[in-house]
């Protein structure tokens, strides 16, 4: 397993700079207090207000400016939507080290961008909390990739999410199953004998529609796997246009069937482009599960009508800050609906209704003041 080193950094101008290396200190430490976290967003809100203009116009819209501002709960969250229409970046995009972009869900779509002047802030951020999350303290072992890596999708998040997994944390033998040509469903096979045969802990991760293609496989080719202990699957993005999907209590229970392992192993990860920072639980033996992040990213559920925080238990849609998102916007709205519980939040799906149309007006909102 890779051990934390000090992360090196591009050069920079001096104010971002300054952000970065108070940020790659915040997100080293263990843990942090709530006035420890409220320094940083609040520092971080100021920074932002600053040096992006179209999320200044959208604050300054509804009377709030950083002298206003007390607590990370006041800081007004973008609505996810925005990141499609408006350039959210400090720095000029093309002095950003790697831009993201989302997948989209149809043919011509503008895709949603997320700038990184330096990639070492998202790198650290997720390597800090995938150690502890889902490596949990286990020796390195191979890593199967349902998802293209990085050489093939550069742009994509989740491509160098799994990338920096099996580069940091798997052996050498570590590699994507998916390419151009599809899912090398043989070759996974061979791979998975070869774990059962060794008696080696291997772990799968990849997109949650890939898993459904593989399970479909083996149905057909009659094959069923019993993983040795210790092995572990990582799924992530839902059916997000996909022909078929499968309730979540079906979906986990078919992995436990087709690969012997417990669904007390089987993590979900919840992550977008658009943040820098990614939400895990601790298994599926109950759906939903209970989702939460690392200190530096907390979470709001919010009426989307009014922008007013709920208490727990109720049903509205999910609001991040992610202070690792330094550059472009801390605090999101997204289009996810969830209800806050003891130890994090359940997610229950896409916003329908009166919660679709809430988000749809802040994003009305937003680029109608962006666009001025």
């Amino acid at each position: 397993m890779s051990a934390m080193s000090p992360v090196a950094t591009r050069a920079l101008p001096a104010a971002v700079q300054a952000q970065v290396e108070a940020l790659l200190a915040f997100i080293a430490q263990d843990d942090c207090s709530d006035s420890q976290f409220e320094e940083r967003a609040l520092a971080l809100f100021a920074f932002q207000f600053e040096h992006n203009a179209p999320y200044r116009a959208f604050c300054q819209r509804r009377g709030v400016t950083p002298r206003r501002v007390r607590s990370w709960r006041e800081i007004p969250p973008v609505p996810i939507s925005a990141f499609k229409d408006a350039t959210l970046s400090c720095m000029p995009v093309e002095d950003c080290e790697r831009v993201f972009m989302t997948s989209g869900t149809s043919r011509g779509e503008i895709k949603g961008r997320n700038h990184h002047p330096t990639i070492a802030v998202w790198d650290l951020s997720m390597r800090r909390n995938f150690e502890r999350r889902f490596v949990r303290g286990a020796p390195p072992m191979p890593m199967l990739l349902l998802f293209p890596d990085e050489a093939q999708m550069g742009n994509s998040s989740l491509a160098r999410y799994l990338t920096q997994a099996a580069r940091h944390y798997g052996t050498p033998d570590s590699r994507t199953y998916v390419s151009a040509a599809g899912l090398d469903v043989e070759g996974l096979f061979a791979a998975l004998d070869e774990a059962q045969a060794r008696a080696q802990a291997v772990s799968i991760l990849g997109a949650s529609f890939s898993f459904v293609h593989l399970m479909d496989a083996m149905q057909q080719a009659g094959r069923q796997f019993r993983l040795p202990a210790g092995s572990r699957l990582l799924d992530t993005g839902g059916y997000k246009g996909q022909a078929r999907e499968l309730p979540l209590e079906a979906f986990y229970g078919q992995l436990q069937d087709c690969f012997g392992v417990a669904r007390s192993d089987c993590i979900n990860m919840y992550g977008m482009t658009e943040l820098s920072s990614q939400f895990y639980d601790e298994g599926n033996e109950q759906v939903p599960s209970v989702k939460s992040g690392p200190h530096w990213l907390r979470t709001r559920v919010l009426d989307p009508m009014t922008g007013r925080e709920l208490p727990a238990g109720q049903r509205g849609v999910l609001a991040h800050c992610d202070l690792a998102n330094f550059n472009s916007a801390i605090a999101i709205l997204t289009e996810d609906v969830g209800i806050a519980v003891p130890g994090g939040f359940q997610l229950l799906g896409r916003a329908e209704g009166a919660e679709a149309k809430g988000c749809s007006l802040a994003v009305q909102e937003f680029l109608a003041v962006a666009r001025s």
